[in-house]
């Protein structure tokens, strides 16, 4: 029968649509081609521009060259621009601000031909490692609020170049979906002195553990209990941290053996499909009135996955409920247990 099942941190209802249940094998994922290099990505064209704000590179290379192994430019497309100042406006009921902020493209490897999952888990650290290295920076800039780490991989998700990178983008405000989180984490902490994330790790490996994929030494990989999409995982430190910037080397290491492991899973699981994931932290903490002074103490960062299997329609939009036809449960024990 189908159940509709409350998520514990933000209070969305997800139907869990049991008679529609689908095994891995009867979801329809397009095949796409990869295109043959080299693109503008690719090792050899680093005086296009737009120029690299960072990079990991060989010993004795000067930026712009050859000889990276992780390359960050901004976005020749940027949602946002990082020129300007805010210029708050207000007419009647609406609110304006100038779109200001940083749009920048994280190149995982001059390889034109591996997926971030191809990659050694010494060089997805590296990856992890820029995406930190990036938010640092940004941080010192007083117009930005939040930095939204995202990947889009496969035409579905929304990728239009196939060479392997992921995102990020600056925000004056904070995303509507994190400051839900944030709101909630707040209401509980104030309620049992203790954050929400952290109850939910401790249920999900010590109780129940239906819905545990992976657990490491630093980190678990879940199907959380109010799925939105199928096969959708969240990937979180054991050790409360409401901020990726707090993250040691040996936790990068860690997380990213945990992100390959969960990649080559879905992968066998699902014969590679498109997926997103994003990372979620807490904004960015400048004091001033009225700013809530528990963050540090009620709030997990942590990076949400979603395979690209169904498509949100007219039910979704407009009820704000997600309709999911695999169970977490379901899903976590084909993962849990798939050879990789």
């Amino acid at each position: 029968m189908p159940e509709l099942r409350k998520d514990p941190v933000v209070g969305r209802w997800v139907i869990i649509a049991t008679e529609r249940g689908k095994r891995p094998r009867e979801f329809s994922v397009a095949t796409e081609t990869r295109l043959p290099g080299p693109c503008v990505f690719c090792e050899g064209n680093e005086l296009n521009p737009p120029l690299e704000v960072f990079s990991i590179r060989q010993p004795g290379t000067a930026p712009d060259t050859p000889g990276w192994e992780v390359r960050v430019v901004p976005n020749k497309y940027p949602a946002l621009r990082i020129e300007g100042e805010l210029d708050r406006e207000g007419m009647w009921l609406c609110d304006m601000i100038n779109g200001v902020g940083a749009h920048e493209v994280i190149i995982e490897t001059p390889d034109h031909h591996k997926d971030l999952v191809d990659l050694p888990e010494e060089h997805i650290a590296k990856v992890l490692t820029t995406y930190r290295q990036r938010i640092m920076d940004l941080q010192g800039d007083d117009r930005f609020k939040y930095v939204l780490i995202f990947k889009n991989q496969g035409q579905a998700a929304g990728a239009t170049i196939q060479h392997a990178h992921s995102q990020l983008i600056a925000t004056p405000i904070t995303p509507k979906r994190v400051k839900e989180e944030l709101v909630a984490a707040m209401e509980y902490f104030e309620y049992k002195r203790r954050c929400i994330f952290c109850d939910y790790i401790k249920q999900e490996t010590k109780i129940f553990r239906e819905r545990l994929v992976i657990e490491t030494d630093h980190f678990v990989a879940v199907s959380p209990y109010a799925a939105r999409f199928p096969f959708e995982l969240w990937i979180l430190p054991k050790r409360h941290s409401p901020d990726y910037t707090y993250i040691t080397w040996g936790e990068t290491l860690d997380l990213a053996k945990v992100l390959k492991l969960v990649l080559r899973k879905l992968r066998a699981a699902l014969d590679n499909p498109p997926f997103n994931y994003m990372l979620h932290m807490a904004p960015f903490r400048r004091l001033r009135p009225g700013y809530w002074s528990t963050i540090e103490q009620d709030y997990h960062w942590h990076i949400e996955l979603m395979p690209r299997l169904a498509r949100t329609a007219g039910f979704e939009w407009g009820s704000g409920f997600y309709i999911n036809p695999t169970p977490p449960e379901t899903a976590a024990q084909i993962l849990r247990h798939i050879d990789v």
